[in-house]
């Protein structure tokens, strides 16, 4: 968040930030009620989110109907998109720190591809793991670092501090979707959420004023605005993509706590790595294998997994570039995922008793849907832009 305040600016970058938090909480809202509306009408218990897509599609206006065979498999790109995004930006973190720690105390300077082909073999191992049980006590571990992180961090970030009207309050208009794209990777998780509220023994109260949903997306947000302002504060434009790079590396406090969060991000490589390999195991695969024994399925699926690993790693390697990578996910699948897509299911579903072109209900999804292609394209395109142009010049 630090540098996505650097893009924005810093009186900009706090009520940015707010804002985006607020149109990422109420499109949870939307989305989970809209499913709530249509478990209601089809009288099942839960429905996962591309299933929400197509039944919505089905449902709603007789222009989507046709779209509605197709809806699963949007929904789907998306999300399988998304998590390997997560996943080529936990390389590049973790191959970034490692380099940064290990050139303090090596007289060559090897490439940061080097450190990112060191770390493949045991990537591969972790995202082998099939059961998430096995995974839980790492992911327990995992927290415990990142909290300790967390508390080292604001050690120091809160150090001798500029003058804090030396930090610009308005960034560029042309960085502001590269902006967007980052906070929304940072502040939105609508897969978590689902995936919550589904396994909640009172799911109504999820959704309440002061429910989980609320209260959760408040703390996040306000971490993160806290995060961002003071990072930039701290660090102005020198800021890295990952503040940890902005640690005196000199300092042993500093090398291990980078190595200590470096190895909570190689943990929940394996905990994001798992969402992409069972939505193209169960959806795309496992129907095509079921006169197979036990035996080839299961080298089929270990291989499915390494496969990830691989194109992971080489989309790490090609583009290397930590926040860029950020804002190109972000922009490009939660705004589609966290803004567009729940504004969909909502019109559809209250389709045409609540929703139809004489409702507010209807243009208020109109827009929602017009933030989340605005969102997409401005992002999209700047994130990649600048990822050309910086792969070829080579600043990177």
């Amino acid at each position: 968040m630090p540098e996505a305040f650097k893009l924005s600016g810093m009186i900009n970058g706090i009520i940015s930030t707010f804002l985006i938090g607020a149109l990422c909480t109420y499109c949870l809202h939307v989305l989970v009620k809209a499913q709530y509306v249509m478990c209601k009408k089809l009288r099942v218990a839960l429905l996962t989110y591309p299933d929400s897509m197509k039944i919505a599609c089905d449902i709603g206006p007789t222009c989507l109907r046709g779209f509605a065979p197709y809806a699963p498999a949007l929904t789907n790109f998306f999300l399988i998109f998304y998590q390997m995004g997560i996943c080529c930006v936990y390389v590049v973190f973790v191959g970034q720190n490692l380099k940064y720690v290990f050139d303090e105390y090596t007289s060559t300077k090897y490439s940061l591809i080097v450190y990112m082909l060191i770390v493949f073999v045991p990537f591969v191992l972790i995202i082998c793991i099939k059961n998430l049980k096995l995974l839980a006590p790492f992911s327990i571990l995992a927290n415990v670092i990142t909290l300790i992180t967390f508390g080292v961090v604001c050690y120091y970030i809160f150090q001798n501090l500029e003058d804090f009207s030396d930090r610009p309050a308005v960034g560029s208009l042309s960085d502001y979707p590269l902006y967007f794209g980052t906070t929304l990777f940072s502040l939105q998780a609508v897969g978590v959420v689902i995936a919550l509220e589904n396994n909640m023994a009172t799911p109504k109260s999820f959704r309440q004023p002061m429910g989980v949903l609320n209260i959760g997306m408040i703390l996040v947000t306000v971490i993160y605005v806290g995060m961002g302002m003071m990072g930039y504060w701290q660090y102005g434009d020198g800021i890295k993509s990952s503040i940890t790079m902005n640690f005196p590396i000199a300092e042993i406090l500093a090398q291990v706590i980078i190595l200590s969060y470096s190895l909570a991000i190689y943990i929940s490589y394996g905990l994001q790595g798992y969402v992409p390999v069972q939505i193209m195991w169960t959806n795309y695969i496992a129907k095509h294998l079921e006169d197979a024994n036990a035996k080839k399925k299961s080298f089929y699926e270990y291989l499915l997994r390494i496969v990830c690993v691989i194109v992971t790693f080489v989309l790490a390697m090609t583009v290397p570039l930590l926040g860029l990578f950020i804002s190109l996910v972000g922009s490009f699948c939660l705004s589609a995922l966290g803004i567009a897509f729940p504004a969909i299911i909502e019109m559809c579903a209250n389709w045409p008793e609540k929703s139809h072109p004489k409702t507010l209900l209807f243009w208020k999804d109109i827009l929602l849907i017009g933030i989340g292609v605005i969102g997409l394209s401005a992002g999209s395109y700047s994130a990649i832009y600048a990822i050309a142009g910086k792969l070829a010049s080579g600043d990177y």
